[in-house]
């Protein structure tokens, strides 16, 4: 990881500063076009509530008033898997990274209708939900998440979650596992199993382990962390493992696929799993994260291919598979860009711009979009990796030269300025996707 460019701390609050605005001007360009425009109004369902779909219909309204948005999100409180690993921690509580859509409704005049999308007929543009309602739309935004794949490690379903929770939705499960931490006596082994590529957030599996064992080393410092990974490598390698030898000694075990880390069956009533190649280990508490997928109202509206996620035009994020429907977030295939919170607010920008300039009968400009991941090794010492991307030749691609890794080197008083920049990040991006609560 040595090759990539760092970020020289002298120039982050100008960078950052530079890719919000690179992540906004697609979205600000075509909403100053239209924005006064009547005529261009039509209606848009958007289904999924946070970092893509909160942030598409925020952008939509804010760009053609007059166009009727309607939010479908079964969740009254929509909470954010970034941040989730500091309440696994014990630093921060679940109420502290919960948004609603009050500002949505209240200020930009999105109708929020709290039910389960159920079924899509992308020949009549028709959205069934859950209570009984039907929705008809002209354009209609899909930022579905993930779901997981049951079954695809033997014996780890839905019900084996309740035991062993994967918490990769926060929410209940992110309780579920704080509370088997608590439980853990001083001495016992946390285990993380973490999926091959691609998969919601690829660092956060790492930033969990570090955060788990900041609660560890505090309360039961005896405790080691196991981690069974499907990979040979993961993003911010380096960095971590540096942070976690400076920070936690030996108690954190990295087992890469090619040590036999790739976890094959899951015996959540004893919290047990098995290796590729046989091996056995038990824990104290478990945590699996299993590989993943589309959320399913995309298989039901037609988008995904073969490989369970959706591709998409990488100018508007239209559906390659059906006319009129757009997705965005961690479901689609995006690659180089991440399946972060930071990547689906920038596509859903980027895809509200297209759908208000289809509605105005103009084409839609070329898009950038940026993503900074930030993570947490201790509430007090943060790493960071930041790239910026483009359309060529009908494929997104990282734009040379931009971004790059935290310094390797960097002395603890950048590690804490990071741990700050990580802060203020989540405050701003929650600002922009759900606004003030009222």
């Amino acid at each position: 990881m040595s090759d990539r460019k760092p970020l020289f701390s002298s120039s982050r609050r100008q960078l950052l500063k530079g890719l919000g605005l690179a992540t906004l001007f697609p979205a600000i360009s075509a909403c100053t076009a239209t924005g006064t425009s009547q005529a261009s109004a039509g209606r848009v369902v958007v289904i999924g509530g946070g970092f893509g779909g909160a942030t598409a219909a925020k952008y939509i309204k804010r760009g053609n008033p007059a166009i009727d948005v309607t939010l479908v999100e079964p969740n009254k409180t929509f909470y954010t898997c970034p941040f989730s690993n500091l309440v696994l921690a014990g630093e921060r509580t679940l109420d502290s990274i919960g948004h609603s859509y009050d500002e949505l409704s209240q200020v930009y005049g999105v109708k929020v209708v709290h039910a389960l999308a159920q079924d899509i007929d992308p020949v009549a543009k028709r959205v069934s939900l859950s209570d009984g309602q039907t929705l008809q739309y002209d354009k209609l935004l899909l930022s579905p998440g993930i779901d997981m794949r049951w079954n695809a490690i033997e014996g780890y379903d839905e019900a084996a979650s309740a035991l062993a929770p994967h918490a990769w939705k926060a929410g209940p499960q992110t309780l579920l596992l704080r509370q088997q931490l608590e439980a853990m006596a001083d001495g016992d082994t946390f285990i993380m199993s973490v999926p091959g590529n691609p998969f919601r957030c690829p660092p956060g599996p790492y930033e969990r382990a570090s955060l788990v064992a900041h609660y560890l080393k505090t309360y039961k410092p005896r405790s080691k962390i196991l981690i069974l990974d499907g990979k040979d490598n993961f993003s911010k390698q380096g960095l971590f493992t540096a942070g976690w030898e400076a920070h936690y000694g030996d108690m954190i075990e990295w087992v890469s696929l090619s040590n036999d880390g790739r976890v094959v069956r899951v015996d959540a009533n004893r919290k047990e799993v098995e290796t590729e190649f046989g091996t056995r280990h038990q824990a104290a508490a478990l945590n699996v994260i299993p590989p993943q997928k589309a959320g399913f109202i995309a298989d039901r509206a037609g988008v995904t291919d073969a490989s369970g996620w959706v591709p998409v035009d990488p100018v508007t994020f239209e559906s390659t598979q059906q006319k009129d429907i757009y997705v965005v977030g961690d479901a689609t295939i995006a690659s180089p860009m991440p399946k972060s919170g930071f990547a689906a607010n920038a596509q859903g920008k980027v895809a509200a711009s297209a759908i208000v300039a289809s509605f105005a009968g103009i084409s839609p400009q070329d898009p950038i979009w940026a993503n900074t991941c930030y993570s947490l090794i201790n509430p007090d010492y943060g790493i960071s990796v930041a790239a910026v991307y483009r359309v060529q030749e009908n494929q997104i691609i990282s734009v040379e030269g931009a971004g790059g890794l935290s310094a390797s080197d960097a002395p603890d008083m950048i590690r804490r300025s990071e741990a700050a920049y990580a802060v203020g990040w989540y405050n701003a991006i929650s600002q922009d996707t759900w606004g003030t609560k009222l």
